[in-house]
């Protein structure tokens, strides 16, 4: 059975982008912009703290959930490619925690 990955929640994002604002929560979001986007991707953020605090499995994986898909809209708000981000996260598994965070001190 495919499942599916964060690419193809990308992929949907891109899509309904394109579309019209009526029909597509996506677009409206974009449409009010990347400040807009921003602030949704930061309640959502908070919702995912609170449940996770909580101890609330449930809320939690449905917070995560709704968490990945604002930080998504706000990365295409800002025009940056899941891509850009992995390959980011491709350079630092390269090194260890601790050498990856000192490295960010001195840049």
């Amino acid at each position: 059975m495919p499942r599916f990955t964060i690419h193809d929640l990308a992929q949907t994002i891109d899509a309904r982008a394109a579309s019209g604002g009526e029909a597509s929560y996506t677009r409206k979001l974009l449409d009010k912009g990347a400040e807009h986007c921003a602030k949704k991707f930061g309640e959502e953020a908070v919702e995912t703290v609170i449940a996770a605090v909580e101890n609330d499995r449930a809320h939690l994986i449905a917070e995560s959930a709704d968490l990945l898909y604002h930080f998504l809209v706000l990365l295409k708000a800002r025009g940056v490619k899941l891509e850009e981000v992995e390959s980011v996260l491709d350079k630092r598994t390269n090194m260890s925690g601790l050498e990856e965070k000192a490295s960010r001190k001195s840049n």
